[in-house]
């Protein structure tokens, strides 16, 4: 009788994961360093919540705001008596664990409250080339602040904060719009009644979206969108606003009022908001934080006011920032395009209140991690290739004390350094796992050198290029090995390394 196979499982990360390994872990780690260093520079404390909130606590502010308590990874606890279990679900984003962290705990936290937090969040959405549904974020926020200094403050620290981690000035954007502006036009236009702002939800909607796509599809595809529909290549239709013509033009004119200056900017703004008083006070807004701004430096080279920044997430109640990448990179088919957008946020004021029943105002911003080290990488701005570290080798099993030693002593140096534990019994293995992990420098000691007193330090680095490059006459002038006095293992280990490096 045949024996059942055994079915093993599938070594494979599941659909939308991925695995990180050394250096791009090295790589992340720096850049969320850089990052808090600007941050707690300027006065934000840390923060780390649990990667897991109760459904109802998430709410209904989820990635997709067409699909209310969707997009996440949830489960239901066990029954506890007659107590139906408890919705849990991994945290989709780092904004709505900080409204509930301030509800429960706001009074014992400082008002305003300015927090940040990185960790990584998860999306329940299907994934595509790039897009995982699992990623790291970088938030930045304060609470309890109603005036618009908070968010020209969070605006010019996402600009210190891509300098520097590497993103040079012109390479990059800080575009700011604020929702109450786009109120006031879509009130303008017919398509939001203030006395009943559930009204005209579907149409504002599709026209929300409709001008977040102004990039990818052109004025034409946009006007197309806030009328009728459009058609795209493939032939798949998607339902337009049903907007009339002149009001398609109002907000056509919103989306195509960025001017030269600020200035001209929000007097065009003023016209196209006409009598809205909740489009007027925002466009008063923006005219504080293009001045808080300017005081601080921060010319249109950084940060721009810029009507086409919309932002999906429906909690936004006032100001809205986008950062954005505007150098070229080729996407999949070799076709330039704009890297775009790497870290957004803006005000809202109603999050917190689903806890407390009380308006609390609270701005903040959130970088993509992930996309800004690939933008640094497409640039050739990313971290060096970690360096592996210095691999003692080992000649002699019985010995394996003094290669620990050595080892121990270069660590207590702040040298990185190993001892090989594979088999020792090929030394060309050892080189190949030497090679294998980046190491600089490898450190020989067999039988004869232990009796002289001295240790083999070879130069791998050097090594390699002398390999592939040198003639026979430089392969003599420039020896990649050298015999050194035992007690002067740390300092010319030290000193090799470093002339790699020069």
């Amino acid at each position: 009788m045949a024996k059942d196979k055994i079915r093993r499982p599938r070594a494979e990360t599941p659909k939308g994961f991925r695995d990180y390994f050394g250096a791009e872990v090295t790589a992340r780690a720096a850049m969320l360093r850089r990052i808090a260093e600007v941050y707690h520079a300027y006065g934000f404390d840390a923060l780390e919540t649990s990667g897991v909130e109760t459904v109802e606590a998430l709410g209904k502010f989820l990635p997709d705001v067409d699909r209310p308590n969707e997009g996440v990874f949830a489960w239901q606890e066990d029954v506890e008596g007659s107590k139906p279990g408890d919705w849990l679900a991994l945290r989709y984003d780092l904004t709505a664990p900080l409204a509930r962290v301030y509800a429960q705990h706001r009074n014992d936290l400082p008002t305003p409250y300015r927090r940040y937090a990185m960790g990584p969040v998860w999306r329940n959405e299907k994934p595509g080339p790039g897009r995982f549904r699992q990623f790291y974020q970088c938030d930045a926020d304060t609470v309890g602040a109603p005036s618009v200094a908070a968010d020209a403050e969070i605006c010019a620290m996402l600009a210190d904060t891509l300098e520097a981690v590497g993103i040079s000035r012109g390479d990059y954007i800080v575009r700011v719009n604020s929702r109450k502006v786009l109120n006031g036009v879509m009130e303008v236009a017919g398509v939001l009644d203030p006395s009943d702002p559930e009204k005209f939800a579907a149409e504002r909607g599709i026209v929300l979206r409709a001008i977040d796509k102004l990039d990818r599809l052109g004025t034409e595809g946009v006007r197309m969108l806030l009328g009728e529909g459009r058609r795209d290549e493939s032939g798949d239709f998607t339902k337009g606003a049903g907007l009339g013509a002149e009001q398609a033009e109002v907000v056509m004119g919103f989306m195509e009022a960025r001017r030269d200056t600020a200035e001209a900017t929000l007097a065009r703004l003023r016209e196209l908001v006409g009598g809205s008083a909740m489009g007027a006070e925002g466009v008063e807004e923006l005219a504080t934080i293009a001045a808080l701004l300017d005081a601080q430096g921060m010319g249109s080279d950084r940060v721009v006011i810029d009507p086409s920044v919309v932002r999906g997430l429906g909690y936004y109640t006032g100001p809205v920032f986008e950062a954005e990448l505007t150098f070229e990179i080729l996407d999949e088919k070799g076709r330039p395009r704009q890297f775009g957008s790497v870290a957004g946020g803006g005000r809202y004021d109603d999050l917190v209140k689903r806890f407390t029943g009380q308006a609390v105002p609270a701005t903040g911003v959130s970088i993509g991690v992930d996309r800004l080290l690939a933008a640094l990488a497409a640039k050739g701005r990313g971290e060096a290739e970690a360096q592996g570290p210095v691999v003692v080798t080992v000649m002699d099993r019985d010995r394996m004390a003094d290669y620990q030693a050595m080892a121990s002593e270069l660590r207590a140096a702040g040298i990185r350094a190993e001892v090989y534990l594979g088999n020792p019994k090929n030394f060309g293995n050892q080189m190949k796992y030497a090679d294998r992990r980046g190491s600089p420098v490898a450190v020989i000691e067999g039988g004869d050198e232990k009796e002289r007193g001295v240790v083999q330090i070879k130069d791998l680095i050097l090594g390699a290029q002398i390999a592939k490059d040198a003639t026979l006459e430089e392969w003599k002038d420039r020896p990649s090995q050298i015999e050194v006095p035992r007690d002067e293992l740390v300092a010319r280990v030290r000193g090799m390394i470093e002339g790699q490096s020069s």
